[in-house]
Parts: structure tokens; C-alpha cells; sequence
């Protein structure tokens, strides 16, 4: 299983799933945001097998890796795909 995180990295990468992956481990496997990321716009997307459908929920990326905001620091599944839109000037 992987986790895939795409958008405003430095490397967007598929990444395997490890247990207990939380959003931390996978922004350092794919050496953070790139300079022009909007970490606090990123959203994770879940596929639900019970229902069938996917979830989006936010992300607080750019709290986590600027604050050291443990709150956003959630903990992944297998199959979670991390979207990074780029910030708008």
C-alpha cells in the first residue's frame, strides 16, 4: 500500500505505508513543501471502503512543519493521497 503526496513538494513521490505514518513522516520522505506551497490549503483524500466514496479533509502542513503544530500532525492510512495547491500571489 502507499501513500502518495502530490502538488507543491520538493520531490511528489508515492511513498509506502508504514504503520503508525503520520502527515510528519511523509512531508520529511518527500523533503517538505517547495517555496511557493500553500501547506495550510492541503487537503487529504480517503477513500472509504464501507461507503465507497472518497473524503477530503484539510490540512494544517505549513503549521506543522513552520510551528511545530502537533494538533496537524494526523495520522495516515494506506491508500491517502496529500494534495499541496501552490499559493496564489
Amino acid at each position: 500500500q502507499q501513500v502518495r503526496v502530490v502538488g507543491a513538494t520538493e520531490k511528489p513521490a508515492s511513498i509506502p505505508y508504514r504503520a503508525n505514518m503520520t502527515l510528519l513522516d511523509a512531508m520529511i520522505s518527500v523533503g517538505g513543501l517547495s517555496q511557493y506551497a500553500a501547506g495550510n490549503k492541503a487537503k487529504l483524500v480517503r477513500y472509504d471502503r464501507g461507503t465507497g466514496k472518497s473524503q477530503e479533509y484539510g490540512l494544517q502542513i505549513s503549521s506543522l512543519l513552520k510551528k511545530g503544530d502537533s494538533r496537524a500532525n494526523v495520522r495516515l492510512e494506506p491508500g491517502d493521497v496529500i494534495i499541496i495547491p501552490e499559493s496564489m500571489f
